[in-house]
């Protein structure tokens, strides 16, 4: 039974659903849209929302701590543009939003951006 186990594996070990998450929210944070699969979208929803809120302490700690996950550039990103734009945003910083099956595999996409 999956009684309180959160999150999805997405067909992947640890370590590697873990460099997926870091790949994906770097070019989130780079690009500010990706598309991607549905199931991929909503897990890295739930990944990068976190580090958004980490990074609006802006304290050395939680920058270093960002630096764990994402490359300098990215980091500096995150921390210098886009977190003056959702200052003042409690919570809900990026939106999903469905797109058309890929065609050869028929896969949910979606399309993850960050709120403005």
């Amino acid at each position: 039974m999956r009684h309180r186990k959160k999150g999805r594996k997405l067909h992947r070990k640890k370590d590697q659903r873990k460099a997926l998450l870091k790949s994906l929210g770097e070019a989130l944070i780079l690009k500010e849209e990706i598309i991607t699969t549905e199931a991929r979208a909503k897990e890295l929803k739930r990944f990068i929302e976190k580090k958004i809120t980490m990074a609006k302490k802006g304290t050395l700690a939680a920058y270093r701590n960002l630096r764990r996950f994402f490359s300098q550039a990215a980091c500096h990103k995150l921390v210098k543009e886009i977190v003056p734009l959702v200052k003042e945003r409690k919570g809900g910083y990026t939106r999903i939003t469905k797109i058309a099956p890929r065609k050869r595999d028929g896969a949910e996409m979606a399309k993850i951006e960050i709120v403005k």
